[in-house]
Formats: C-alpha cells, sequence, structure tokens
C-alpha cells in the first residue's frame, strides 16, 4: 500500500510539473479564440467553469504533496527562520499552523510568528533540508481573541542557498497569494507551477489594518529523494470517511469470523450508525471471569487518529491472531475487546470533507447539533461531592454506582443522541477497563476531569489515583512520540515535566466528561489519552503513528488483568448474585459484581483485606494479595443469606422450614431479645436514677 501510494503523488506531482507551462499557454488560448456558435455570456460561463475545474485539479494536485510537517513537528524549531519577530513568544517557531497560544497573550506561548516591523520585508522561512517539489501553502493569523492579526496576501520565495531567491510567477508576473480573513479558518494557496528547492519564504504584503504581521503556516511539497517506507504491518494507512470504515469493519470479519462480531449501539443525529467490533475467542457474550475491555475514539469529530490507530488495531489483531501471535492470541483469549471507531460520525465527515490540513483546530470537532461531547455526560462529581459536603459522615455517601439525575432523563434535556448510545452501552456491558482517544496533544490524563466548583484547574484525584497513574503511566512511558525526551511541546504546555501524565482537573476543568461518568457510575476506570501534536494528520503520517502506538495500545489493554477478579456465590444455589458489593479497605470506591457474579477490582500489587456484601446476605470477608505480575489473584466469594431472607424466601414458595433456619432463628431472636431487655433496662435506671440526683439538689444548703 505505501510503495504504490508513494509513486502515485510523485506521478501526480510530476504530471503537475510538466503541465504547469501548458496549462499557462492553453488559459491564453482560450482568452483570445472565440468558440463558434457561443455568445459572449456563454463564452463567459465555460471559460468561468474550465477556470473552476483547472483550480479544483491544481488544488488537488497540490494537496496530493504532503505537509512538511509544521504542524505535526516533523519541522524542527531550528528549520524555521524569520526577517524579525516581536518577542520570543511571537518567534519563527510559534508559526505552525493550528499551534495554541497559552492562557494570556504575552507569554513565552503565543498563538503566530509576528514580525517586529510593518513592511513588505519581512518574511518567514523554512528550511525542507532535502530538495523538494513545493506545490503549496497553507496560511492561518494568529491564535488569539484580543487582536486581530493576519496577512491578508503574500507572496512566496524559493531558493536553494538562502542568498539567491526567486519568486513564484504566475505567467510573467510575480504570484500574489491570498491570505486569510480571519484568525482561524486554514486557506490554501496553490504555486501556479511548482518549484524544486529547498528553502521557502513566505513574504506578507498585506495586513489586517491596525493589525500587525503575524502567521501560522504549512508547507505542501513533495521531497524528490524520500526513501521508500515500508511499514512493519501491512495495514490500511489511509483516512476512512463512513461508507469505507464500514467496509473495512466487513473485510475484517470476514477474514476472522471466529473472533469478530460487529453490532451498533446507536446512531447519530444524521443516522449514522455506532459501528462496534468485539474481538473475543467466542464473540457475542459475556464469559464468566473474563474482563471486558473498551477503547472509543472519535469522540471529537477532527481528532481523527484515534479512529484510523482503532481500525488499524482490528485488523491488526485478526492477522496477528491468524499468525498464531501468542501474545494476540492469549489477549483474545482472555479479554472481550469492544472497539469503537467513531462516536462522533457526523462531525467527522464534516472535518474529512475538508481535509486533514484544512479543517482547521474546530472544523467537526462537535455534533451536527454543535454538541461537545465530552461535556454532555451527567455531572455525578457535583452531586457526590454536594451530598459529602452537608452529610453527618461522608464516608457514608454512595461513592460508585450514583443514579444518573432526574433532569438529565427528561426528553428536552440536551443529550446528544451519540451520548445516550454510549451511556446504554456502558449499562449493558460490565466494562472494567477503557481508553478515550483524542488528538491536539500529546498526554495521558486520568480522571477526576471535574473540579470542586468547576475550578479551572484544581487537582482533583480520585480514591483510586495511584492506579490511574499507573494505568496512565503504562500508556506514555510506551509510546514513541511522548517518550521522546527530544521532542518539543505542542502548544503551550510541557508535560514532560509531569512525565506526559497528569490529573485531568489538573489540566483544565471538564465537567460532565465521560472518564468521570463511567467511574461514578460503572465499575470501568478509563483514561484518555491525547494521540498527537495534529488533531489530522496527513495519511502519510499514519505508519509512523501506528508504530507510534502500536505497544501503547496492547500493553493498556493487559492492564485489565491486573488486580483481583473473582465470582461472588449463593451459599445454597452456588449461583453468581448480581450487584453484589466489592469494597477494598482503606478504598474510598466500591464496585459492583455482574448478572453472573462475576466482579474486576483493578488494584495496584499489595495485600489488601475485601469485603463483599448483598441485600439478604451476611456480609463475607478475606484477606487477598495482589502479586506485580500482569495476572489477577482470584479472591472468590461464598456469601449465606441471612436468616431473615431465607425465611422469606421459603415462606414465598411455600416450603418448610429447615430444622437448622429454625435453631439460627431461634438463637438470632434470643440475641435480639437479649438487647432489646439492656436497653429498656438501661432506659429505666436512668429514669431512676434522674429523680435521686433532683431531690438531692434541692437539699443542698444555698451559699451566700
Amino acid at each position: 500500500m505505501k510503495k504504490s501510494a508513494s509513486a502515485f503523488v510523485v506521478v501526480l506531482a510530476a504530471t503537475f510539473w510538466a503541465a504547469g507551462d501548458a496549462g499557462d499557454d492553453t488559459e491564453t488560448a482560450a482568452g483570445t479564440t472565440a468558440t463558434p456558435g457561443l455568445t459572449s455570456t456563454a463564452r463567459w460561463t465555460t471559460t468561468l467553469g474550465a477556470e473552476r475545474k483547472e483550480n479544483d485539479e491544481k488544488e488537488k494536485l497540490a494537496l496530493a504533496c504532503p505537509p512538511l510537517g509544521l504542524e505535526s513537528l516533523r519541522v524542527d524549531d531550528t528549520q524555521i527562520q524569520a526577517s524579525s519577530f516581536q518577542r520570543f513568544g511571537l518567534g519563527p517557531h510559534r508559526g505552525r499552523l493550528n499551534i495554541q497560544s497559552g492562557i494570556e497573550d504575552g507569554d513565552l506561548y503565543d498563538g503566530a510568528w509576528c514580525a517586529d516591523y510593518k513592511d513588505r520585508h519581512q518574511w518567514l522561512e523554512v528550511d525542507a533540508l532535502h530538495l523538494t517539489r513545493f506545490t503549496g501553502v497553507i496560511l492561518q493569523g494568529r491564535n488569539t481573541i484580543w487582536r486581530r492579526d493576519w496577512v491578508q496576501s503574500y507572496k512566496v520565495q524559493l531558493s536553494n542557498d538562502t542568498i539567491s531567491w526567486k519568486s513564484s510567477m504566475n505567467g510573467t508576473q510575480e504570484a500574489l497569494f491570498e491570505g486569510n480573513g480571519d484568525g482561524e479558518t486554514p486557506v490554501l494557496a496553490v504555486l501556479p507551477v511548482p518549484v524544486v528547492a529547498r528553502y521557502i519564504r513566505i513574504n506578507p504584503q498585506s495586513w489586517y489594518p491596525d493589525g500587525d504581521i503575524c502567521l501560522r503556516a504549512e508547507i505542501l511539497g513533495c521531497r524528490l529523494d524520500e526513501p521508500e517506507a515500508r511499514p512493519k504491518d501491512k495495514l490500511d494507512f489511509r483516512h476512512h470517511n463512513y461508507q469505507e470504515m464500514r467496509k473495512l469493519m466487513k473485510s475484517v470479519a470476514e477474514e476472522c469470523p471466529d473472533i469478530t462480531h460487529i453490532y451498533t449501539i446507536g446512531k447519530s443525529h444524521m443516522g449514522l450508525k455506532l459501528y462496534v467490533m468485539e474481538i473475543s475467542d467466542n464473540p457475542g457474550k459475556h464469559e464468566l471471569g473474563e474482563p471486558e475491555f473498551r477503547y472509543v475514539a472519535n469522540m471529537h469529530g477532527n481528532e481523527v487518529l484515534g479512529r484510523e490507530l482503532v481500525l488499524n488495531l482490528m485488523q491488526y489483531l485478526c492477522h496477528e491472531y491468524k499468525r498464531g501471535n501468542q501474545r494476540v492470541v492469549r489477549l483474545i483469549t482472555e479479554t472481550r475487546i469492544h472497539l469503537l471507531p467513531s462516536m462522533n460520525p457526523d462531525g467527522y465527515e464534516v472535518a474529512y470533507s475538508k481535509g486533514s490540513e484544512l479543517a482547521g483546530w474546530g472544523e467537526g470537532r462537535y455534533t451536527f447539533e454543535g454538541i461537545d461531547l465530552n461535556h454532555n455526560f451527567p455531572d455525578l462529581n457535583t452531586i457526590m461531592w454536594d451530598a459529602q459536603e452537608v452529610a453527618e459522615d461522608p464516608s457514608k455517601v454512595p461513592n460508585h454506582y450514583i443514579p444518573i439525575p432526574e433532569y438529565y432523563t427528561k426528553e428536552d434535556a440536551l443529550v446528544a443522541s451519540e451520548t445516550r448510545a454510549v451511556i446504554s452501552w456502558m449499562q449493558d456491558i460490565p466494562f472494567v477497563l477503557g481508553a478515550n482517544l483524542h488528538g491536539g496533544e500529546l498526554v495521558v490524563t486520568y480522571p477526576f476531569d471535574g473540579t470542586e466548583g468547576w475550578a479551572p484547574q484544581a487537582h482533583t484525584p480520585t480514591a483510586d489515583n495511584a492506579f490511574f497513574r499507573w494505568l496512565a503511566t503504562v500508556y506514555a512511558s510506551t509510546n514513541l512520540a511522548m517518550a521522546n525526551p527530544e521532542r518539543r511541546p505542542c502548544h503551550y504546555e510541557d508535560f514532560q515535566v509531569h512525565n506526559n501524565i497528569i490529573n485531568g482537573g489538573a489540566w483544565h476543568v471538564v465537567p460532565g466528561s465521560m472518564n468521570d461518568f463511567s467511574y461514578l457510575h460503572t465499575n470501568c476506570l478509563e483514561v484518555t489519552v491525547e494521540l498527537s501534536c495534529d488533531k489530522f494528520p496527513h495519511a502519510t503520517e499514519l505508519p509512523v503513528e501506528w508504530e507510534n502506538n502500536k505497544e501503547s495500545l496492547l500493553l493498556f489493554m493487559e492492564q485489565v488483568h491486573r488486580g483481583l477478579k473473582g465470582v461472588v456465590r449463593d451459599k445454597e444455589t452456588k449461583k453468581g448474585i448480581q450487584d453484589a458489593v466489592i469494597r477494598v479497605e482503606d478504598h474510598e470506591h466500591d464496585i459492583r459484581s455482574a448478572a453472573d457474579g462475576d466482579y474486576w477490582r483493578l488494584l495496584n500489587p499489595g495485600d489488601y483485606k475485601v469485603a463483599a456484601w448483598a441485600e439478604g446476605y451476611v456480609p463475607a470477608v478475606r484477606h487477598c494479595r495482589v502479586g506485580a505480575e500482569p495476572r489477577a489473584t482470584v479472591c472468590d466469594f461464598t456469601l449465606t443469606r441471612t436468616p431473615a431472607q431465607r425465611l422469606k424466601d421459603i415462606r414465598a414458595k411455600g416450603g418448610k422450614i429447615p430444622q437448622d433456619l429454625q435453631l439460627r432463628l431461634r438463637a438470632l431472636r434470643l440475641r435480639k431479645l437479649r438487647a432489646s431487655t439492656k436497653a429498656i433496662n438501661r432506659r429505666r435506671e436512668g429514669q431512676r436514677t434522674q429523680p435521686r440526683q433532683n431531690r438531692k439538689a434541692r437539699s443542698l444548703p444555698l451559699a451566700f
């Protein structure tokens, strides 16, 4: 796949290069020669249509060459120079497409390159390091809410030695390219004739009145001596729209029918199905003792890398299972894996229609209704914190399985159909572990994402903070991009000082996040993985991104087998008990058993005192040890029904009360009788003592 794609790019670029001058000649001829039988209006319309078609073709050919990598950081800071800059925070290294500014303008991480002077001699220069056939430039203004700084028109200059420069020409004239009309919308300019060079400069000619010369950019070009890349895994490395995604999932299911099952959990607002692929040795049903895992991607429609990685993961697991890869075989045999490649297919289609470099920072992020899905889940954090604040004993406030509030269930509640579908999915399947795949940064975040009082930033740990940090570290430390000590920050925060992991609330508050809801409403622990600086990387970068994330994706799934697991059973019937509460001492977060009585409690290595109880049963306590190896310790429980519950069940069936139960009931009632007798005696003794104390007080002499 990679070889043919590279060849296709080179052929297209070569065709464009050869046809450049001919296209100009044809346009001139068409402008001077009348077509018989057409009126002047018809000739004008025909010419305009031909020009539009030609422009579309040129744009398509320009985009056939990949970006140099200003946005993805493949272009190093040292490769970017400028004629001048106002200060370090607005230096040439900040002139990258879609780069985001810091909290305040004026800091070290501002939102563009800004020249120090307002004249037509300013430039931003990029060194491609190799001879490159440049085909186009994509320009943005400054990322800021305070100012209006963007370039309205510019020229492009090229060189092989940074001494002699030649302007991009449109016929005999220097080409003047249209810039921006706002600070955020990316605008593509196609070079009239592709030019081979090493260096390229953007030379602003006009800018927004009263604004500064500021820009963010990406350069399109095909390297002439591009070495042939051979991905290690033969996967479908390209961007897949909705129809192509369906075809790929179907092809994987047909290739590996014994371990795959495709199902839907609902539909988007526009009616696109939310497809999930299950991968397991016994797909289609929950197996006793086998944990359930999920990856959710593309929650924000324009953050597409997770979508492609999940599709790659489906193919990889299928191929490696067939090859007999023991690691993959063991994972599939012992785990039920669910892969949701696109939670927001409506938003994706919007971003996809724009393309990887032209979608900007926010195009397609939201649903069709304009809802941010990661702020659309019930805010159970606030409900729990408010209850703890007024409770006499905060430890008695429920810390798990917190119900959805009434207002959220109403028909007029602003709840996206995609959110409703995922909530229902969470309740139907006893997920243990999951990850929510995003883009635009390189960091792994863990709950809580919400903060008390919705503070903008506040470290807000859960009761499972230590294990969440372990999970985040597992992914971040094995991700080749995150773990690279030489990499620069994506935008304005250097997460390497935190080892590329951070508490969600400590980064920025996200009330109503999916991760927090998952933790407080279900048994599932979930983290967010920000996969790349570029939300919508070019297709040519997908093989590298797969290699960056492959080990992380596999190793993270394997963590579902840490901690404790077991089955809570009824002593008499031997059947599993649903909704039995599992409590670990000194961990203020409980979980519950699934429909068959099985449970999984993710924990770090150590010795734990664990209690299990259910309504109508006598609680049981065990001491269980969790080892360092990624293999859960079995910690089963057998619960005995309380005498009252057994009596209730027997009477409901019209059965005879067995002698052992009669004796237990007799002993229980005797204990209750003795306890109540002691309470009565203490109360009476208190009543008798009070009059004597009163009489004694009256008999005491008065003191003067």
